[in-house]
């Protein structure tokens, strides 16, 4: 394993990437649950707020995400990732639990937000763990493996929130049931291995000095691969961020299904559509690397356009059997990004400024990203009084996605290029 042998064995290596997955699945299942229940969380004998304030308390949640990653990305590069991450778990946690003594909207909102400040620690900080503890050639399997998580977690949210919107009351449990187990994952972090940056790279480790802040946002922003895969996840989470919100709800009111039934079977979908595209994609990119130039942008860009017109057939009034089989083929397309695109940020940049570039990239793609669509789409639910039209706007977001993955393809194998020669050179 060339230099990362110095630092941490395979199997060390494996099992750390099986926590970090663990810590994940936890992170969307408390993402996610509000969605499956917010129906009974807002309704007149419960909350009693409307789609605008439903909306936003998803935009809330990623205000509060991106605004504290560009601070844990800061921490993330000069202090020890393990016990960054482990209050950052505990944060979550406790803040889902909390979730279910809210008594008012705003309330809410608080509990939303402190969970966003304990998902940015973790988000920001894990992809750079896996930079370090894997090299080049596997990293794309060990990152993509552990997106496979949101997918997963997402489900499972939809799910056992599914069990509970029936009961006015039982929404409440299904918090409290949710956030224990964070808790002892937290504390298991204390215990992960903490490589030294660059670890892993063939071509020798990071230097020890840091890069002034001006410095490392402009070599950021002068990375063309970085900034384009960066505008493409923005649009890909902008879609899938308002898609992930609002659709139990589409379903229950303008298709006829009961949310039970829509949490159930949006479940069933995801972890498809999640496990066989983020999988699929790993597999498919690293075979076509080896024959294509810039084939990591390639396949998520074209992954992208081709699910448009299969979500586009989701949303029309077609037999629910229907509807369900196009969001597992189009998710599956879109998911093929997973580990590709996150790859592409550990590849294209040095490795003691991943976690600000961890952190950039996350700010950005929810600013631009799922902070405003699941508010915009409530927004127009209220003013046309039909949440189909909300939903039509992620159609060109996710065209738009595909757009700029492709755009970024021709600069990739010149900036991967670039991090070699730096890291050989020592100038870093």
């Amino acid at each position: 394993m060339a230099n990362g042998a110095k630092s941490v064995s395979m199997r060390v290596a494996y099992w750390s990437l099986a926590a970090l997955f663990a810590m994940n699945l936890l992170n969307y299942i408390d993402r996610f649950i509000l969605a499956a229940v917010l129906k009974t969380v807002q309704s007149p004998d419960e909350l009693n707020f409307g789609d605008l304030k439903a909306g936003l308390l998803s935009t809330i949640f990623f205000v509060s995400y991106a605004l504290f990653s560009p601070v844990m990305g800061w921490l993330g590069d000069r202090m020890t990732r393990r016990y960054l991450l482990a209050v950052g778990v505990g944060i979550w946690s406790i803040a889902t639990f909390g979730s279910a003594w809210a008594d008012s909207y705003w309330h809410l909102v608080l509990a939303r937000s402190v969970l966003g400040i304990g998902e940015a620690t973790y988000a920001t900080l894990a992809p750079t763990l896996i930079g370090d503890l894997f090299p080049r050639e596997k990293r794309n399997r060990a990152l993509s493996l552990f997106y496979v998580a949101i997918p997963i977690g997402a489900a499972i949210g939809y799910k056992f929130g599914g069990l509970f919107v029936e009961e006015p009351h039982g929404w409440r449990l299904a918090f409290q049931i949710v956030g224990w187990p964070g808790l002892a994952v937290a504390f298991g972090a204390l215990f992960l291995p903490e490589p030294k940056r660059g670890a892993s790279e063939d071509a020798g480790e990071a230097s020890a000095v840091l890069p002034g802040s001006g410095d490392t946002y402009r070599r950021l922003l002068g990375n063309r691969s970085y900034v384009y895969n960066l505008l493409g996840m923005a649009a890909f989470t902008f879609a899938l961020g308002g898609l992930q919100w609002w659709t139990p709800s589409f379903l229950d009111r303008n298709r006829g299904i009961p949310l039970k039934d829509a949490d159930h079977w949006l479940g069933i979908t995801i972890v498809i559509s999640g496990i066989v595209g983020t999988l699929a994609g790993a597999w498919i990119a690293d075979r076509l690397a080896r024959r294509i130039s810039g084939a990591y942008f390639w396949l998520s860009g074209v992954g992208m356009f081709l699910s448009v017109p299969f979500i586009a057939l989701a949303l029309a009034p077609v037999p629910p059997a229907v509807i369900y089989s196009c969001i597992v083929i189009g998710l599956t397309l879109a998911f093929l990004n997973y580990g590709p695109t996150n790859s592409i940020i550990v590849n294209v940049t040095i490795p003691n400024i991943r976690a600000a570039a961890f952190a950039v990239n996350t700010f950005a793609i929810h600013l631009l990203g799922d902070i405003p669509s699941p508010w915009a789409m409530g927004a127009i639910s209220d003013v046309t009084q039909d949440l189909f039209w909300g939903m039509v706007i992620t159609l060109p977001a996710l065209a738009l996605s595909g757009l700029f993955f492709c755009l970024g393809a021709p600069h990739l194998e010149a900036d991967q290029e670039a991090v070699t020669r730096q890291l050989r050179a020592g100038a870093v």
